[in-house]
């Protein structure tokens, strides 16, 4: 799934238009890296989104189409 896609079904940000500026102005780090919109996401990868005053890091549990409000935040795990 795409990175900007993902973060849109897990709701870590609720548009895919604004994930997908987040990806191109570098605010989105997957695994310490800038990635683009396009990036493969894949079960295990560390996310880290910079928008707002602190970083919101994650790991990504699972992977789905589509998921419920209260079904999203079982694809990934918060990390301090």
């Amino acid at each position: 799934m795409r990175l900007d896609k993902f973060l849109k079904v897990s709701r870590i940000i609720k548009r895919r238009t604004v994930a997908n500026e987040a990806c191109d102005a570098g605010r989105v780090l997957v695994n310490d890296k800038a990635e683009r919109a396009s990036y493969a996401v894949k079960v295990g990868d560390i996310i880290e989104v910079q928008l707002g005053s602190k970083p919101f890091r994650a790991e990504v549990l699972s992977i789905n189409e589509y998921a419920k409000k209260d079904e999203a935040p079982m694809m990934y795990k918060v990390l301090g």
